[in-house]
């Protein structure tokens, strides 16, 4: 006999597992819900991540559909001047908090278990294990698992560094950063970012920010990333030209181009797509979202490391593959190599609905919230596992130029058939975390005069299909590696 009963048992109490558990909980009011997460409070790897850490877009469509994350006003100053709030990591985490003890536990139907991991299923049964009491317990879960771990973030605190770290050498995380002031006396002569991505983005911004001057600033970037213009991605209902400048941008510029590669190029162009320095073409795109403010001042590292990855650090000398390079002796090397998303697993792609489980994917990319709840309500609304998948075959999670227009492709795809089913299509209309819909809905209701440009954006999108279709195909083929 299991130890307790439960319709749905979620694995993961992050950004995921809470977007789906909070619209299943309106959109299926009898339903009961168990949480199971390693974490000792909600928000997933938020838990882990270094403290100055901010999400990359407007707070508006981030979290769960129930509740507002940020207030609806634009940022006064700072990198993100002029522009609508990015939430903070204190503010997500209590965020996240707030939902689990005033929403999900008084609702009388979810039970939350933190520090506790899921062990999986024997015969009827599934098993979970405390953490700190090692406690096991069985559970009944009388309709579906969900798997709220299939993203399986990475961050700088839960990485294991890939390099050789000799003995005597400064070395640290993002996370421990804002400690050193704790010991001014022992301060270091010199930095040295390590990795490409937005996390060392990050990093640099705050080492600048905090007074270093960027004589002192090292960084380590093998390969250089497209970002997205942040100031065309604001809320819909506030900025939408900005939005229909993108959206028309990606669609122009697929069409147009015959690589991955150019497109992009066509893109930094127009200023849709942002690079820190325009004498590299970039090779990485994973979906960053940055402010034309930010960029200025990353350029202004001048110390640019580019001899590939690093494959080991010692007091005042950095190891190649193939160069060993002398580096100032009282240097501090700031591990930022975790990739958030573990790109390596794209391939390992399962069905969305499969019977008793449920695996939380990508539906549209990079809504991650969005793509969850989306499944929530697919789950209480549809019957048969076809029917669902069809409208959600999962989003692919490409990482270079090359795929970036496979993403595309299936995003306008997506969006389409999403559009045509009656239900889908009132979902997203109400949805927070959609990025248009509520906005649109909004505008029509109101009669607003921007709906004229609006209603240019879907005769343009079909004019330019067929190039998108061509190029994103051939992404398609090198993201497979067909």
């Amino acid at each position: 006999m299991a130890d307790f009963e439960t319709d749905y048992l979620i694995i993961g109490a992050g950004a995921v597992g809470l977007a789906f558990a909070d619209t299943l909980l309106d959109e299926d009011p009898d339903c009961h819900i168990t949480i199971v997460d390693k974490h000792a409070r909600p928000g997933g790897h938020w838990n882990d991540a270094y403290p100055f850490v901010a999400l990359h877009q407007p707070s508006s469509t981030y979290g769960v559909n129930s509740m507002e994350l940020c207030p609806d006003r634009v940022d006064q100053h700072g990198h993100n001047a002029g522009m609508y709030p990015l939430a903070k990591h204190a503010e997500i985490l209590a965020y996240y908090s707030k939902l689990m003890s005033e929403r999900m536990i008084p609702s009388g139907r979810v039970a939350y278990h933190p520090l506790t991991e899921y062990r999986g299923k024997n015969e009827a049964q599934h098993s979970i294990k405390g953490i700190l009491s090692g406690e096991e317990r069985s559970v009944t879960v009388r309709r579906k698992l969900v798997d709220g771990t299939y993203f399986k973030t990475s961050v700088p605190s839960t990485h294991k560094p890939d390099f050789e770290i000799a003995e005597g050498t400064r070395f640290t995380i993002p996370g421990d950063l804002p400690g050193l002031w704790k010991d001014t006396g022992n301060l270091p002569d010199h930095y040295i970012v390590m990795g490409g991505g937005k996390t060392a983005m990050d990093t640099a911004v705050w080492l600048l920010e905090a007074g270093v001057s960027p004589e002192k600033i090292g960084w380590v970037r093998p390969r250089d990333s497209w970002m997205f213009n942040r100031k065309l991605l604001q809320p819909a209902y506030h900025r939408i030209e900005g939005l229909i400048e993108f959206q028309v941008a990606l669609v122009e510029a697929a069409a147009a181009s015959e690589t991955g590669d150019a497109m992009f190029e066509e893109l930094g162009r127009r200023g849709t797509m942002l690079r820190i320095d325009e004498d590299v073409i970039p090779k990485m795109f994973h979906f960053a979202v940055i402010s034309e403010a930010e960029i200025a001042m990353l350029r202004t590292i001048k110390t640019v490391y580019r001899q590939g990855r690093v494959t080991k650090i010692e007091p005042g000398k950095m190891h190649f593959a193939q160069q060993s390079v002398d580096v100032p002796e009282n240097t501090l090397f700031i591990d930022c190599t975790a990739s958030a998303v573990p790109f390596e697993a794209r391939g390992t792609v399962a069905k969305f609905f499969d019977g008793d489980t449920i695996t939380l994917q990508l539906v549209q990319a990079p809504f991650v919230p969005y793509s969850a709840a989306l499944g929530a309500f697919l789950e209480a609304n549809f019957d048969a596992d076809d029917e669902k998948n069809a409208l959600c075959p999962p989003a692919p999670l490409t990482d270079t130029t090359d795929t970036y227009p496979y993403a595309v492709m299936a995003n306008l795809m997506s969006t389409a058939i999403l559009s045509n089913n009656e239900k889908t299509n009132a979902f997203n209309a109400k949805s927070r975390l959609h990025p248009t819909g509520p906005a649109i809905a909004r505008m029509m209701a109101e009669g607003d005069p921007r709906l004229a440009a609006l209603g240019k954006i879907g005769p343009k999108i079909q004019s330019n299909m067929p190039g998108v279709i061509k190029l994103g195909m051939a992404a398609k083929a090198i993201h497979e590696g067909v």
